[in-house]
């Protein structure tokens, strides 16, 4: 885990200070949770972004049951 600092308003102090005590969270675990909440919507962490990192000159992935059922 990396340490941050950020400066917030007043309104965005006081949500995040309601949010943790109904919750029982500390602010820090709200936060973490709202940008993972985030990150999710946004696409950032998606498998589609690993789309044709990896290339192999044998397989194009059309042949796929040669490679798992060894069939031809």
């Amino acid at each position: 885990m990396h340490r941050t600092q950020i400066l917030i308003d007043d309104k965005q102090y006081a949500f995040l200070k309601k949010k943790s005590e109904q919750e029982k969270k500390s602010i820090s675990q709200i936060l973490r949770e709202m940008l993972d909440s985030y990150t999710k919507k946004s696409d950032i962490y998606s498998l589609s972004l690993l789309a044709g990192i990896f290339e192999d000159e044998e397989s194009d992935g059309r042949d796929h049951d040669k490679w798992i059922y060894g069939k031809k």
